[in-house]
């Protein structure tokens, strides 16, 4: 038969295997041709010249080794004429399946693309489900800072003065203040207690957790604590994108003369127990966001010098275990995290 494609197609079965197939082609066409002039090559040489150099045929049936030479020199070159045909046979059938299993794919692929445009392929359920996710996690961003898990213990008692220490407020809060004309509102407001600063740095535990709502309400009408607060539920909100929650950390808890070194203004190995979050999987993930995005980047430094600022004057009239308190809120601890990724503590 000819080596041109035939007129009904060629089903493949399960594992690629052709049903009709062609019985000769091109190739053993040729492998045919050069057998056959090569034996009658072989015929004429050993009948018509070389007839006198033997008595005859008896010789090389005498002769074991001469019998098995020349059979190897006649039959020799016939069997790599049919293999290299037997190859080019293979390699051509599998040109064929390789371009019969292009077209499928692209046929398929087209009517798949087809089928998305013109709006007929249906979100399937993978799809809806990661939608509900997506859509309750904005839900639960629009809520300061509410976390699912929750540290347990009862929180340690803190002091009951103020927390940050300023020029209005080196007199008690019912003394009378005399301040000159053009002093900012917030002046005039009472000095953020302790206990409310410290609680405020935790976040509220649910939707239900009235006083942790109140001691966050008077943390906002403080300045310089509401930027903290704000920086702090930028980075938090993040990294729970990330499925980072400061409830599942467990540092190493710094002595309280570790952070007034920080506060001081130490840094470096002076303070390396301030990085006592372990969390290999929460330090990779925040590293790799670090490198990756932008916007969390800035909003990571921009949390950690709010931090610097406002711990600095906390420290100034904190006793130890206010600062034992302060290490285990949510806010102590995301700073624990960005700061031992981005080499504070190094």
């Amino acid at each position: 038969m000819s080596d041109e494609r035939q007129d009904t197609p060629i089903e493949l079965g399960v594992y690629g295997q052709q049903g009709p197939r062609r019985v000769l082609g091109t190739s053993e066409m040729i492998a045919l041709i050069l057998s056959v002039v090569w034996l009658v090559g072989c015929t004429v040489f050993f009948l018509v010249l070389g007839g006198g150099d033997t008595p005859g045929t008896p010789g090389l049936v005498a002769d074991p080794l001469r019998f098995v030479m020349t059979a190897l020199a006649i039959f020799m070159p016939v069997a790599i004429i049919w293999v290299a045909a037997a190859a080019t046979r293979s390699a051509r059938i599998m040109r064929e399946e390789s371009a019969r299993l292009q077209a499928a794919i692209d046929a398929m692929r087209h009517t798949y693309l087809q089928q998305q445009q013109a709006g007929g392929v249906k979100p399937s359920q993978v799809e809806r489900k990661l939608d509900e996710i997506a859509h309750a996690q904005k839900q639960t961003e629009s809520a300061i800072a509410t976390f699912t898990s929750i540290r347990p213990g009862e929180p340690p008692q803190v002091s009951t003065g103020s927390a940050i220490v300023g020029d209005a407020g080196t007199g008690d809060a019912g003394d009378q203040v005399a301040l000159p004309l053009g002093t900012p509102a917030d002046a005039l407001s009472p000095p953020l207690p302790m206990g409310d600063f410290i609680r405020a740095m935790h976040f509220p535990e649910n939707a239900k957790d009235a006083e942790g709502f109140r001691a966050l309400r008077r943390a906002l009408q403080d300045r310089q604590v509401a930027g903290l607060v704000q920086a702090a539920q930028d980075v938090l909100t993040l990294m729970s994108q990330d499925g980072i929650y400061m409830d599942d950390l467990r540092p190493d808890m710094a002595r309280p003369e570790v952070w007034r070194k920080f506060a001081e203004g130490e840094r470096g190995r002076a303070i390396a127990p301030l990085g006592g979050v372990r969390d290999r999987s929460s330090l990779a993930l925040t590293a790799g966001r670090m490198r990756k995005d932008p916007i969390f980047r800035d909003a990571a430094h921009h949390f950690l010098r709010k931090f610097d600022l406002v711990f600095s004057a906390f420290e100034k009239s904190a006793s130890d275990q206010d600062i034992a308190a302060m290490a285990e809120t949510r806010t102590a601890r995301a700073f624990m995290l960005l700061g031992r990724v981005t080499g504070t503590f190094d």
